[in-house]
């Protein structure tokens, strides 16, 4: 059994097959969904990745980090409590409904240190746990069995288990039927993520593959960082409804060689910040010694295409991937209404019902 780093296993949970540190499995990123026999194919959610323990009247929900997040999702674990099954170990996304759509910016706030705030916050916006792997269920450890054989025993389990805060998620054996959820959830769904069907769970080894979608997004080069060797990340930007320019990103994913190319590029452009809305921060008004904040504006007359992946809180949620320059369009025309494409529950309900 893989470890993490505790060498002990907490009292509470002393009876489980499955140390409380067992890290979930992870994948390696692929450009195309795997074809041919033998895969399982499920949605990729955009949440919090986490295992679910319980052992008695002990509950645990831990991260991908190894930290946990029961005192966090209180209302997710007394729906774990509250099931006939006194020993579970179960794989799930723990994602978080906010009128029609899934938001991990809710999720976010939910790390918060007052208890009070979480009590309330569970109340108002409850989460979910959307489950599609079991590595203990009762007496019976699941571990080392194929994953034809976990989905079955899940399957068997949710059909008492399922509720408003626990859910099956959706898989097949079909790449056709995964393909046609990229193509006809227009890019609100995060992923796929493909599995071997005889493979055994192979705590925190790669042995998943996942398939993103590649969203791209025209954005205004609203101002740049310096970096070693040249143009460290190009600032972007997009217009809201009210024709406000606001801050959402960089993209920094240049060779040296570019970096350099960059500088003469950008000279031409330089001027007083277009940012109107939302700002990266303050001005830089000398051209040395600059702090890990200061940037040079930009009168944002150039637009770039990049490739990212998430959105949160307006923003892109990692830094982005730079495709090409768009000379043949107006900064003005770059708006958030690009980045309107939020995971739906209803909409994709709609797309996977079929799985």
């Amino acid at each position: 059994m893989h470890k993490r780093h505790c060498a002990v296993m907490p009292p509470a949970f002393s009876d489980l097959a499955i140390a409380l540190d067992t890290p979930p499995m992870e994948a390696t990123l692929a450009s195309e969904i795997p074809s041919g026999e033998g895969w399982q194919f499920e949605p990729k959610w955009d949440g919090f990745r986490c295992l679910a323990f319980r052992e008695g009247d002990a509950v645990e929900l831990m991260s991908k980090s190894g930290k946990p997040l029961a005192r966090y999702f209180p209302e997710v674990a007394e729906a774990i409590l509250a099931l006939d099954v006194p020993r579970l170990v179960l794989d799930g996304e723990l994602v978080l409904p906010v009128g029609d759509i899934l938001s991990f910016a809710a999720l976010q706030l939910r790390l918060h240190p007052a208890a009070s705030r979480i009590a309330k916050l569970s109340r108002d916006t409850p989460a979910q746990l959307m489950l599609f792997d079991a590595l203990q269920i009762g007496d019976d450890a699941l571990l080392e069995r194929p994953l034809a054989e976990r989905r079955k025993a899940l399957e068997r389990f949710m059909r008492r288990a399922a509720g408003p805060r626990l859910h099956l998620s959706p898989a097949t054996r079909d790449p056709r039927v995964a393909a046609d959820w990229f193509e006809r959830s227009g890019k609100a769904l995060d992923g796929i993520v493909a599995k071997r069907l005889d493979g055994s769970y192979e705590a925190g080894e790669r042995a998943m593959v996942k398939v993103k979608q590649q969203r791209t997004a025209d954005c205004v080069v609203g101002g740049y960082r310096e970096g070693k060797n040249g143009v460290g990340s190009l600032l972007l930007g997009l217009y809201d409804r009210d024709g406000k320019l606001d801050y959402v990103g960089y993209t920094s994913s240049f060779s040296d060689d570019e970096r350099a190319a960059l500088k003469a590029k950008l000279a031409a452009d330089h001027g007083a910040s277009p940012f109107t809305g939302n700002s990266p921060g303050g001005v830089s008004r000398w051209s040395r010694g600059r702090g890990s904040s200061e940037w040079e504006p930009l009168k944002g007359d150039l637009v770039v295409e990049v490739i990212y992946d998430q959105v949160t809180g307006g923003r892109f949620r990692h830094g982005t991937t730079f495709l090409r320059w768009r000379p043949d369009k107006r900064s003005d025309q770059c708006t958030r209404e690009q980045l309107e494409h939020e995971l739906s529950p209803a909409a994709l309900a709609q797309v996977l019902e079929g799985a």
